[in-house]
Order: structure tokens, then sequence, then C-alpha cells
């Protein structure tokens, strides 16, 4: 009786090691990648500037007021732009820029 009571136990413990040892996980490596495209953002003194449409090389990309400083930036590719500020029919700001990699660049909108 000691006998089948000291087997049984033994093979309840070696099934819980086995158990154990089933739900280990294998290590991971994990690697990220840093986004190095240039950004720019700007500085807006009012609610019009803001409103005013960023067009990039002809592109429309939305509000200034989506890219302040501080608080949001517009990823773009490396290379030489054609930036324009528009509000309504009128061109309120234009500049030609070379961006490179990592960099950001603010631009002050009067």
């Amino acid at each position: 009786m000691k006998k089948t009571i000291m087997t049984l136990s033994m093979a309840a413990g070696l099934g819980g090691m086995l158990t154990l040892s089933a739900c280990t996980q294998m290590p991971t490596e994990k690697q990220s990648i840093s986004d190095m495209r240039p950004q720019i953002s700007f500085k807006a003194p009012d609610e019009q500037t803001r409103s005013a449409r960023v067009i990039l090389d002809g592109l429309d990309m939305g509000p200034v007021g989506s890219y302040l400083e501080g608080a949001a930036s517009l990823r773009i590719l490396s290379g030489t732009h054609l930036l324009s500020i528009a509000s309504g029919n009128q061109v309120i700001f234009q500049e030609k820029f070379y961006a490179g990699d990592g960099v950001n660049r603010t631009f002050i909108v009067n």
C-alpha cells in the first residue's frame, strides 16, 4: 500500500513537472526601427493662420493647425520640397527647402 501511494505521488510530481516545463516560452528578440524621415511643423500666431492650408509639392496636406510645433508634425520624404501656405486664394508663405533624414524643421507663418 505504501509502495503504491509512493509510486502514485512520484508519478503525479513527475506529471506536474512535465506540465510546468511545457509552459515555458522560448526567449524572443525584439527590435524596433526608428523613423528617420524628416519632419516639418509650424508656429502660427492666430486662428486664421492655423486654418490656412499646407501645400507641399502641390499636394494639399491639411490645415496648418494640424502640424503645430510641440503637438504634431508632418513626416515627409528626404529631398527638396516646395512648401506653400494658402489662406483662401492667397499664398501667404512660400519656401523651397531641403530636408535630410532625421531633420525636424519648424516654419514660422505670419
